[in-house]
């Protein structure tokens, strides 16, 4: 009970794989009394390469693993994501909102929302309590070229290629932070008498030992699904998405803008994704299987395609099918087995929510790595209760921008409407903001995934009414003066912002062409 741990061994590759491997090397000496950090990938194995947004988490967490920005930018055809767009998904319309990265004016002060609502049809919720949904409809960059590395003007997080990333940490860990790396296939996991891996079984190296195994294998998922058969759990009568088709999309002029959110479009069995790069776009239609043809989702996605940059060249792309059942594991951590990235759970590519629980998993399996493993079994009852309330947001949180829908042109968006497929804890989140808007106190825990600021603008995004007239607050009229104060406060800086910060893409290629160390 007492076996120090010394040695983690992750097996798979890919973002999710180096991602935990350079948070770890980054935070453990190795040698004696160190942890040694050994990385094992099959050479078969591609990237899946649909989480290509990040949040600004991820910022952080580059900074910690001591990588260059202007590095990571060059070499993996990242740009700046200040938040994500969502049209037509109020009522199929060409109506669109934000759900920006950067809090709202005064976020601390006041909440806003009430003062915003009585001029609701005036100025969207985004627009009146922040900058950056303004900043995004114009293009331009969340920070000035002087603005440090990781540093901002307006909060934002990437978007990137994702095989580009692997490759990118890849070579960063092995050479600046001493990971081993061994491409080999695992052939069987070999448990000890209680039940513990005590070692894997490769083609080519023999048996590997390890005192400590991170699940990096993705939707296979070798050690937490196949070895230990620990089951998942179906979202599936919440979300019901199950596929998507990708494409990567040439821009016709390579000088074209940049875009500096995500864009999600809605369509009648689903929704499309599209994410500016520097030398591309990605584009993809996620969609459930249970509601549209494959055929359908494939006409939906070529018929916005062909609005993009002509049928001509729609016709000549070639999407790929990607499968997934949306779920999580009962249990991520079992033994000394811990499952990070797709072998943990996947639901689906809205709000990107794929990559920050690589993050967020990485970061406490290293600042909580145990000593023995009878702390580990203290450890892992602490991370299965986490993560599990982790997974349980995110579901809700992406439901929420289904069941406010008046969307009523197909029988997917009315089924999401359906009281048997909304979460008890979100309609009685739902119940409560028709009277209060969110705020602190619905987010209990101080490392929450979403603010209540992030509810208010999928809220009020969506044309949601809180009835804030029921009583009146002693303090409403100095209230009221202070919120006219942040929404001037906000607008005059809204300008400020608009008219000295540069273009998305001017910001991107300066720091792509600049010097900078490579990983």
């Amino acid at each position: 009970m007492h076996q120090t741990m010394n040695k983690v061994v992750i097996v798979g590759g890919g973002t999710a794989g180096w991602l935990t491997a350079g948070v770890l090397a980054a935070r453990y000496q190795a040698g004696e009394h160190g942890v040694e950090v050994v990385l094992i990938e099959s050479p078969d194995v591609a990237t899946i390469g649909v989480g290509e947004g990040t949040w600004p988490s991820m910022r952080a967490t580059l900074q910690s693993i001591g990588v260059s920005e202007a590095a990571f930018i060059r070499e993996c055809d990242a740009s700046f994501k200040q938040g994500s767009c969502f049209q037509g998904w109020r009522n199929g319309g060409d109506n669109r909102y934000y759900h920006p990265f950067s809090l709202p004016q005064g976020y601390s002060e006041l909440n806003l929302a009430p003062f915003w609502q009585p001029q609701a049809e005036q100025i969207s919720f985004a627009d009146a309590v922040s900058q950056q949904s303004r900043l995004c409809e114009l293009g331009l960059a969340p920070k000035q070229v002087s603005t440090p590395e990781f540093a901002f003007i307006q909060n934002y997080g990437y978007h990137l290629d994702a095989g580009k990333f692997a490759d990118f940490l890849t070579r960063h860990c092995v050479s600046k932070l001493g990971v081993t790396h061994i491409r080999d296939h695992v052939v069987d996991v070999i448990p000890d008498q209680s039940g513990y891996i005590q070692e894997i079984k490769t083609q080519q190296h023999g048996e590997l030992r390890g005192d400590m195994f991170v699940d990096c294998t993705g939707f296979s998922s070798v050690l937490i699904g196949q070895h230990y058969q620990v089951p998942m759990q179906s979202i599936q009568p919440y979300l019901f998405n199950d596929r998507a088709l990708a494409v990567q999309l040439p821009y016709t002029d390579p000088n074209a803008p940049i875009a500096s959110a995500t864009l999600a479009t809605a369509h009648s069995g689903g929704w499309i994704w599209d994410i500016g790069l520097p030398s591309r776009r990605g584009v993809g239609a996620v969609y459930a299987s249970d509601f549209m043809r494959d055929t359908e989702a494939e006409a939906a996605l070529m018929t916005y395609l062909s609005k993009q940059v002509g049928a001509t060249i729609a016709q000549q792309l070639t999407p790929r099918t990607i499968k997934f059942n949306p779920g999580y594991r009962e249990r991520f951590w079992h033994k000394n087995c811990v499952a990070i990235g797709l072998s943990a759970g996947f639901v689906e590519p809205l709000e990107a929510s794929a990559l920050v629980m690589v993050e967020f998993a990485a970061k406490m399996l290293a600042e909580q790595l145990p000593a023995n493993r009878e702390t580990m079994i203290i450890t892992a009852k602490q991370f299965n209760e986490k993560f599990n309330y982790r997974w349980q947001r995110i579901v809700e949180f992406l439901k929420l921008h289904y069941v406010l829908s008046q969307r009523n042109d197909s029988e997917y968006w009315l089924a999401h409407r359906q009281t048997e497929t909304v979460p008890d804890t979100l309609q009685a989140s739902l119940d409560l903001w028709r009277y209060q808007p969110p705020w602190h106190l619905d987010t209990p825990y101080i490392d929450e995934l979403f603010p209540a600021a992030s509810y208010q603008y999928i809220l009020y995004g969506m044309g949601f009414v809180t009835d804030t007239e029921t009583r009146r607050i002693r303090q409403h009229d100095a209230m009221q003066t202070k919120a006219h104060q942040l929404f001037r406060e906000n607008a005059q800086r809204t300008q400020q912002l608009a008219s000295g910060l540069p273009d998305n893409r001017s910001l991107i290629e300066h720091i792509r062409q600049s010097k900078c160390a490579t990983p």
